[in-house]
Order: structure tokens, then sequence, then C-alpha cells
């Protein structure tokens, strides 16, 4: 009884699931190589190769280059690159209206080692053109272009995907225990020759999802992660040391943002620099460089993030990083990628894992591309199977009914 009820939950779990799954696979495919594509789709986006003496411009002097540039825009947090500096801005108040001044784009790209503007948009806005298209092509994969409303959608799909990794699992299992691993062992072949197309999918279908399990769970659980966050807090916070995001960043929420800091970038770079001099001291860290660096209003603090020997992500993504006071200088908080609270570090490795930011391991950005491949073909046989056994199902009806001379319903 157990196992036909997990049966039906699979088989309708899966079939509710399918569209979503296709979509965030095939997208998820693409977005493995997003930097890549991003460079054939968007070169203008992207700084020459500079020459052999040259230095870039450090992160204080970029943001100032890029308010200069537009001076209705605030820049937010920026990243930066041998090949751009990637920023995120948001549009300053109007001192004549006191309301926002209306700007077409949210993103900005300059030259890291100029300071010259390679170009802006609004991020995922297709009538710009192809500059867009990758943006697109993640805000299908992570809300469905929809919003909030398709990110709580995919939330809901990603609990149900997670769940159903595990009933999956076990309805491969053998129905008699003796012998338990010789009797499975088949669960994890293709069988050749292939009698049928049917007994080939079903095989595609439960040996693809045996063999990529462990990635098939870590994306599921991620997307939890990105979509529906009070339950991966929820679910983190009662297995791991985990604050959670309201205990590690509320006490830093100011009641009214502060706007304009008393520090301006090149003052709170310096401040932050030191600070993180002294934490890379303290801790044995070796910096390799800057990252990012940005002025959160809502903290009234500047936050700045550098690459070292405790990354996870390539790139110092999510890595150690420091917020000095924007009017003071004073250190309010210090962020590591892992060692501080166990449930910060499996939450780090799950998103660098999840964007495949591993280190820049093309061998594993190859293998994430496949796996979105691999949901696609789950997602596509599980159909399949089921229309398969549906027509069975409706034949052995209609012949019983002709044994017994009544009109099928």
């Amino acid at each position: 009884m157990t196992r036909k009820f997990f049966v039906w939950l699979h088989r309708w779990v899966g079939l509710l699931m399918t569209v979503f799954l296709i979509v965030v696979g095939l997208t998820g495919s693409l977005l493995a190589f997003n930097t890549d594509l991003e460079k054939l789709v968007s070169p203008q986006l992207f700084a020459a190769k500079p020459a052999p003496d040259a230095k870039p411009l450090d992160l204080a002097t970029l943001a100032e280059r890029a308010e200069a540039a537009q001076p209705q825009a605030r820049v937010g947090y920026f990243s930066v690159g041998p090949e751009q500096a990637f920023m995120h801005v948001g549009a300053r108040t109007d001192p004549a209206t006191g309301k926002p001044f209306p700007l077409d784009f949210n993103q900005m790209f300059l030259d890291p080692w100029t300071g010259r503007e390679l170009g802006h948009r609004l991020s995922g806005d297709l009538s710009q053109g192809t500059i867009n298209l990758m943006p697109f092509i993640y805000r299908l994969h992570m809300n469905l272009a929809l919003g909030e409303w398709g990110a709580w959608v995919l939330g809901i799909v990603a609990i149900a995907w997670t769940l159903d990794c595990f009933y999956a699992v076990y309805l491969t299992f053998p129905v008699a225990l003796s012998c338990f691993f010789a009797r499975w062992l088949p669960a994890w072949q293709i069988k050749t020759p292939t009698p049928s197309a049917y007994r080939l999918n079903f095989d595609l279908h439960r040996a693809s999802g045996l063999w990529l399990w462990p990635l098939l769970f870590i994306f599921a659980w991620s997307s939890v992660m990105f979509n529906y966050s009070a339950v991966y807090e929820w679910t983190t916070a009662r297995l791991f040391d985990y604050p959670g995001a309201e205990n590690e960043w509320g006490f830093l929420t100011l009641q009214t943002p502060r706007e304009h800091p008393r520090l301006g970038w090149h003052e709170a770079l310096a401040k932050a620099e030191q600070a993180i001099e002294r934490v890379a001291s303290e801790n044995d860290i070796h910096i390799h460089g800057p990252v990012g660096l940005a002025y959160i209003a809502e903290f009234g603090v500047y936050s700045y993030t550098v690459r070292s020997s405790r990354d996870i992500a390539d790139g110092g993504w999510d890595g150690v990083g420091v917020m000095v006071d924007g009017d003071t200088g004073e250190l309010r908080k210090v962020t590591f990628p892992d060692g501080e609270h166990s449930g910060d570090t499996v939450t780090n490795w799950l998103r660098a894992l999840h964007f495949a930011n591993w280190h820049d391991w093309l061998a594993y950005r190859i293998l994430v591309c496949i796996l979105g491949l691999i949901i696609t073909l789950l997602s596509v046989t599980g159909v399949y199977i089921w229309l398969k056994k549906r027509k069975a199902r409706l034949i052995s009806r209609q012949r019983r009914a002709r044994q017994e001379g009544v009109a099928p319903a």
C-alpha cells in the first residue's frame, strides 16, 4: 500500500512539475556558461585587453566615474573583474520633485582599466535588444520572468522536487529485501539491446536519476533556498549552526535609510582596506585582490569584499568581506565564506554549486550544463512513461468491459 501511494505521488507530482523543470533545466544549462554567452551576444560590455603595463583603477575611482557618467544614478553593489566592472545602480532623488529620477537602466558596465562606460541596461528588458538576452534567461530561470509570483511558484516546485528526490529513490528499490544490492543493480543500468521504446525511456528515467541523484538533490534544495527562503532557513537552523538572515543582518537595519553618508568612496575604501587587512592577519587569510564594493543605505554601511584563500566560489563571490560605518568608518561586521557558522558554510557551498561557480572548474560547468539537459530528459521520459501506462490501462479497461458485455465509461 505504501509503495502504491508513492507511485501515485511520484506520477502526479512529476507531471505537475514537468513544464517548470523543463524551463529551469534548459535555462540552467545556458546559465552554466553565462559569461561566455554574454561575451558572444553583448561583446560591447567587455573591455579590450589592456596594455601589459596597465593597472586597473581602484574601486572607489570606478564608483566615482560611474556616478559622473550618470549623475542621476546612485551606484549600489558592484564587482570588478579583468574585463568589466559590473554595477547595480538605482535612481537618485530629484531635489525639485522629491521623487526618484526616471532611469531606463539598473545595471552599468565600466572598463576597469580606464573607467569608461561600456554600456547600461534594464536587466531582462528584451525591448532593449540582445544586450538583455542573458539577463532575461536568468529571470526565466529564477522566477519565470514573472517577478515575485513566479518565484513563489518555483519555490513550491522546488519543495516538491526536493521531497520527490527521496521517494523516487525508494521506488527504485527492489520489493524483495533478500540479495538487495544484486536486485537493485539493474535499476542503475540501461538494458541493451533495448527491447522497446518504452523500456529505453524507463531505463533512461530511472538510471539517470540514480546516477545523478546527489546533484539533483543539491539543485532541488538550493532552489528552495533561492525561492522559498523561509522553509530553507527553518530547516537549516535545525540541522546546523545557522543564525539566518534576520539574526545575521537585522541588527544593522536602520529605521530610516541613510542616503548621504559622511564618508565618500575613497575614504570608505581606505577604512575598509585597513579593516580587512586586520581581519586577514588575525585569521591567517591570504588576500588575492578586491572583488566588490557597495554602499548599503538601509544599513548605513559600506561593504567591501576580497578574493582570498578562504574562497569557495570563483572570483571571491560570497568571499571574505567587511562592513564599515558610512559615517565613522568603524568596523560593523565581518563575513567569511566558511568556518564561522556551519549553516552559512553549507549555504555558500550550495550557492556556488548551483551557479556553477566553484573555483571556475570548466569540467564542473560542463557537468552542470549536462545536468540541466538531464532534468529535461527526466521530465520528458516521465511524461512518456505516464502516457504509455495510461494507454495500457485504457486498453485493459476496454477489454474487461467487452468481456463483461458492458460499454466502457
